[in-house]
C-alpha cells in the first residue's frame, strides 16, 4: 500500500495523477485526510468524485499512529510532517511539494527529514542539493499538469455556467496573501464585459474568517453575468486552467503552472499588505518571498496597478505569443519537463 497525506484539499490535484498511475500498475492506494470544519464539504465532495480510499484523522498525531500501525511501502507528503523522524525504518517517506512558485517555503520545507523529495527541473534540483547536500532529490517534473498535457482534462462547460463560449475567457486566480483582491475595482467584471471571467481564489479566501472581506468581494463579482465563482467544492484548478485563454494572478503557484501550459499570464504587481508588512516592517514581506520572485518576473506581462490591468490583458489576448520564449525558458527551470510523464517518473522511483 502507498499512502498520500492530504493535509489540505488543494494537495489532491497534485496527488491524483500519481494515484492513477499507481493504480494502473496494480498498486493499492490509500489517502489519509485531515478533517476540517471549514473544508469538510469540499473534502467529502472530492472523496466521492474520485472514489478515494480514505482514513480520516484530526491531526498529525493520529496520522502518525496510522502509518506506524499500517506500515505502508511509502507515504507521500505535500508539506512538512511533525512525525517524519519516527517513520524512519517503518516506511519510505517522500515529499511532493503541493505548488511551484516564488515563495521561500518551497526550499525551507526540505529541512524536514524525508527520504526523498521529488522536484521540478534542473535549476531547483541543483539549488536544493546545494542547500541540503545530504538529502536525496529526484527531478521528475510537476505531476499536477499531466492530465492537461495528456489531454485527459477536458476543462469546464462554459455554457453550462451561463457564460458565452464565443468570448475569450480570463481566469482570475489570486492567492490569499499577499493578494490583489482588495485592490481590484468593485465592479471590475463590468469593465471586462467582452470576456468571460472565471474566479478561482485560494480556498482560504472563501473559508477562513480572516479573509471575509475577500469573500465578500468575490461573491459580489460573481453576480455579474460574465463572471463565475468556483464553489468551495471545486478545489481543483486544472479544469479552469484548461478552459481559460489567459490567467490573471499575483505571486502564486498558479501563475507558473499556467505559464507552463504556454498560455499568456498577467502578473499583478499591486496587492494589499497588512500593516505588519509595510514601512519599516517591509523586511518581513521580503523574507516571505523568495529571490525567485524577481528572477522569474519576466515570465509574464506585469500590471503595475489596477488602472493598467485592462490594457495589459487586451494586449496579451491580442498577442498571446509575445512571452512564449520567456515562458519556455522559465518553465524548464521552475516546472522541469512538461511532457505529461511526470507521474510516471514518480511511480517508477516509488516502485523501483
Amino acid at each position: 500500500m502507498i499512502c498520500f497525506d492530504a493535509l489540505h484539499p488543494y494537495y489532491l490535484p497534485q496527488y491524483l495523477p500519481v494515484m492513477h498511475e499507481l493504480q494502473a500498475r496494480g498498486e493499492l492506494v490509500h489517502f489519509v485526510i485531515y478533517r476540517s470544519d471549514e473544508q469538510q464539504a469540499a473534502l467529502d465532495a472530492l472523496v466521492k468524485e474520485y472514489q478515494l480510499s480514505v482514513t480520516w484523522v484530526d491531526n498529525q498525531e493520529q496520522a502518525l499512529a496510522y502509518y506506524l500501525e499500517q506500515k505502508p511501502k511509502w507515504v507521500v507528503f505535500g508539506n512538512t510532517f511533525d512525525g517524519d523522524k519516527k517513520l524512519k525504518g517503518v516506511c519510505g517517506t517522500a515529499l511532493m511539494q503541493h505548488g511551484i512558485g516564488p515563495k521561500s517555503v518551497y526550499y525551507t520545507v526540505s529541512d524536514s527529514d524525508f527520504d526523498v523529495r521529488f522536484v521540478e527541473g534542473e535549476y531547483r534540483l541543483n539549488r536544493l542539493q546545494s542547500m541540503f547536500p545530504d538529502k536525496q532529490f529526484i527531478d521528475t517534473g510537476y505531476a499536477k499538469l499531466d492530465p492537461i498535457v495528456q489531454g485527459i482534462e477536458a476543462g469546464i462547460d462554459l455554457e453550462k455556467l451561463g457564460l458565452d463560449p464565443a468570448k475569450p475567457t480570463l481566469l482570475y486566480a489570486p492567492t490569499f496573501y499577499p493578494s490583489s483582491i482588495e485592490k481590484m475595482a468593485a465592479n471590475w467584471p463590468a469593465e471586462f464585459a467582452e470576456y468571460n471571467i472565471l474566479l478561482k481564489p485560494h480556498y482560504f479566501s472563501l473559508s477562513k474568517p480572516a479573509y471575509k472581506k475577500q469573500k465578500k468581494l468575490l461573491l459580489h463579482w460573481a453576480t455579474f453575468d460574465n463572471a463565475y465563482l468556483a464553489t468551495a467544492e471545486q478545489t481543483n484548478l486544472l479544469p479552469f486552467m484548461a478552459s481559460a485563454d489567459l490567467l490573471i494572478s499575483d505571486a502564486s503557484s498558479a501563475l507558473f503552472e499556467f505559464a507552463a501550459l504556454d498560455k499568456p499570464v498577467v502578473w499583478c504587481d499591486f496587492y494589499h499588505l497588512r500593516w505588519s508588512y509595510r514601512g519599516i516592517f517591509k523586511f518581513r514581506f521580503n523574507k516571505r518571498m523568495d529571490e525567485d520572485l524577481y528572477r522569474y518576473a519576466a515570465v509574464a506581462k506585469h500590471a503595475k496597478s489596477y488602472k493598467k490591468l485592462k490594457a495589459v490583458v487586451d494586449q496579451q489576448i491580442a498577442e498571446p505569443e509575445s512571452f512564449a520564449q520567456q515562458r519556455a525558458q522559465y518553465t524548464y527551470e521552475l516546472a522541469g519537463k512538461v511532457d505529461g510523464q511526470c507521474s510516471k517518473r514518480i511511480v517508477d522511483f516509488l516502485l523501483s
